[in-house]
């Protein structure tokens, strides 16, 4: 929503004993800052992090206590845990077997929660803790909070409403109704709502101002290998527009009290409720605004099932033919989830499979408005380090390990709202230099009133401006929803725990615009079977994206301050000359997908890894463009280390003997050659 989320007055300073790899004397620990506790911090709760020497102790202590104990095998450290009174001591990320190696190579297996009576001088137990060896960083537990009032709801639209819209759907690629009002896809520039600036009333919108899907679409409309974890409100995963298009754990069964797919979380089947610890989705609190199901449906509502509003990754309206949500809930009601609880739901989105994470929230800016009530944020990258350590390390992960390096991206893209604090800089985490920081534009290509900015921001999209399009001193609920409320995001929605569709506004709603057209491209690398590096595909969206809108950028524009709401301020000029080069470059999905087919590197068909007596199989129709067509020959350099066998696109290599061979695949006139290594201990089957 307008408002991006927040940690309530966060301000834990991590306290860094020693490196993860050396040692250090107590004395050392002088030199480093005392941790403080904010308001809103989990009472009793401390995240440490170990060196990696400990980690041979630590895993036969947990093995022994199954997973949970109340000391840590380390002698040291169980002493003073014996003094401070803990209780709990369990390690932050649950043991999945499938992942567990990389894991322990990110160090993210020396990460522990240490729980202590309610009461617990939390700073005083991390002064004491500091002071080993054994531990190399501290810090507080604190909980998400909204920064936004959930009192205030979306404008709201119910599908009957979308029916009876009255908007021409020429040119249009689908046949939802509402896409007529998604101006954020398609801009003709010919629409009702109007823009209100110091020189009196002029067109509310500019063909262009969107991302160009209309160009995309005539290449690729989605892809459902392509997987977005939607951390935010649940998504109500059986939205009539939603479900086609959802993320499925076809291992586990919604509310199932066992972990079936052995992955450390049960049930979860369209993902996992990090507030709650469960694998039910809810939606259905009167504090629940829909914010999770409507950045969803930007990405990937269902296109062309003549129903609600289009994605731009939807698909195409036959079955599975859109990119999918996986929805990581962090908001449930009343409540948001610990900040060890989020970072489980970014390193699960990358473990089972998520390519983009799409996060709507955040810090306030380190240049956040205090004058409009805001508190200010870490003040620099290096400051919210110190601050959050483990925040850090999870979004590290996620990515240098979301993806595969035989798939269409090997890493993965962190896409974060920059804020909506009228504020010079971007938001942290979206300030930080790996992931991807988006501001919120209007129709007319000029920013968004509220929208944060800055040199961190790296793309700009469409994000809806009420405070343009209103009528200053009208509250939200006064409109017809057929007016000027048509200048926001229409997307899908929940209404009293029932599918609806609404309008919104904020970078929270600019930012699933950014992930639906990065999901849109990899769905078309898909098709064009091309590889990239996380790297390499965030500056081809940079290349491809455009700059141009900074022509509008002259003179001066009014400036309202949520001139919607009681707390409503006079106008003042915003002098859009002094915001060129500073809302990042508009995403453009038509440029991206034309540039596709020229970037990245060919697919290339894996190299397998596999035990005496095990088979494992590849579809190699996923690595040659047309592949589903193709008929494919392949010849194995030595039977006596492998057997293969062909079934139309699946290779079926089976292991006969310790060694390794080669196998040469034609396919049509191209060929690849991959390596098969066969040995008598490998592990499950797989690929290097």
């Amino acid at each position: 929503m307008k408002k991006v989320y927040i940690y309530a007055l966060a301000c834990a300073l991590s306290v860094i004993s020693c490196q993860d790899n050396e040692w250090v004397a107590d004395n050392a620990t002088s030199q480093v800052p005392e941790l403080e506790i904010p308001m809103g911090a989990a009472d009793g709760e401390l995240l440490i992090k170990f060196v990696p020497e400990m980690s041979d102790i630590l895993d036969q202590t947990l093995t022994r206590a199954g997973g949970v104990s109340t000391r840590s095998g380390i002698p040291s450290t169980d002493e003073v845990l014996n003094i401070l009174g803990a209780y709990h001591f369990e390690r932050v990320f649950p043991v999945d077997p499938k992942t567990e190696k990389r894991t322990r190579e990110a160090g993210m297996h020396l990460w522990y929660i240490v729980r202590f009576d309610k009461d617990t001088d939390l700073k005083e137990a991390a002064r004491k803790l500091r002071k080993l060896g054994e531990i190399s960083k501290i810090q507080s537990n604190p909980t998400i909070q909204r920064a936004y009032d959930p009192k205030k709801k979306p404008l709201y639209l119910s599908a009957n409403d979308l029916q009876h819209v009255t908007r021409t759907s020429e040119g249009l690629t689908f046949n939802d109704p509402g896409l007529k009002h998604q101006w954020h896809y398609q801009n003709t520039g010919d629409y009702d709502f109007v823009k209100e600036d110091h020189t009196g009333v002029i067109a509310g919108a500019i063909a262009g101002a969107d991302v160009n899907c209309g160009e995309a679409w005539k290449l690729c409309k989605g892809d459902p290998s392509i997987i977005v974890a939607v951390l935010d409100e649940g998504v109500m995963w059986n939205h009539p527009d939603l479900i086609g298009n959802m993320w499925t754990n076809e291992a586990e069964e919604v509310g199932s009290t066992e972990d079936k797919d052995g992955n450390g979380y049960k049930g979860d089947r369209y993902g996992y409720n990090f507030v709650k610890n469960t694998g039910i989705i809810s939606w259905t609190s009167a504090e629940d605004t829909g914010h999770g199901t409507h950045v969803a449906g930007t990405i990937a509502a269902v296109n062309n099932n003549n129903e609600g509003v289009g994605g731009i990754a939807g698909g195409d309206g036959t079955e599975n033919s859109g990119v999918k949500i996986m929805t990581c809930q962090l908001f449930d009601g009343t409540y948001g989830c610990t900040l060890a609880a989020e970072a489980k739901a970014i390193k699960y989105a990358a473990d089972n499979g998520a390519v983009i994470l799409q996060c709507s929230w955040g810090y306030n800016s380190p240049d956040a408005n205090e004058a409009l009530g805001y508190t200010p944020g870490p003040k620099d990258e290096q400051d919210w380090v110190n601050q959050y350590p483990l925040e850090k390390e999870a979004l590290d992960y996620f990515i240098h390990n979301a993806g595969s390096p035989n798939g269409v991206i090997d890493g993965g893209l962190a896409i974060f709202a920059s804020g909506n604090e009228y504020a010079p800089s971007s938001s942290f985490p979206a300030g930080y230099s790996k992931c991807i920081s988006v501001s919120a534009i209007a129709a007319d290509y000029t920013p968004s009133s509220y929208t944060n900015y800055g040199e961190e921001i790296t793309f700009c999209a469409p994000g809806g401006d009420g405070d343009y399009y209103g009528t200053p001193g009208v509250s939200d609920d006064q409109f017809a929803w057929e007016g000027k409320t048509q200048g926001l995001i229409l997307s899908t929605g929940i209404k009293n725990g029932q599918p609806y569709y609404a309008y919104m506004e904020g970078t929270s709603m600019a930012c699933p615009h950014v992930s639906g057209v990065a999901a849109l491209g990899l769905s078309y690398a898909v098709k064009e079977r091309r590889h990239f590096k996380a790297a390499e595909f965030i500056e081809l969206m940079k290349e491809t994206a455009n700059d141009q809108f900074y022509s509008f950028y002259d003179g001066e524009e009014k400036l309202y301050y949520y001139n919607h709401t009681t707390f409503g301020a006079p106008p003042t000029l915003m002098n859009l000359v002094e915001r060129k080069g500073k809302m990042g470059r508009l995403v453009d999905a038509g440029a991206l997908l034309k540039a596709i087919g020229n970037h990245g590197s060919d697919m290339i068909v894996p190299n397998v890894y596999l035990a005496t007596g095990k088979s494992t199989s590849i579809d190699l129709a996923r690595y040659f463009i047309d592949g589903e067509s193709l008929s494919y020959s392949c010849t194995v350099a030595d039977e006596n280390i492998a057997t293969i066998s062909v079934d139309k696109t699946i290779l079926t290599v089976n292991g006969v003997a310790d060694g390794s061979t080669t196998v040469t695949i034609q396919a049509g006139s191209k060929s690849q050659t991959i390596t098969i290594t066969v040995r008598k201990n490998a592990g499950e089957n797989g690929w290097l």
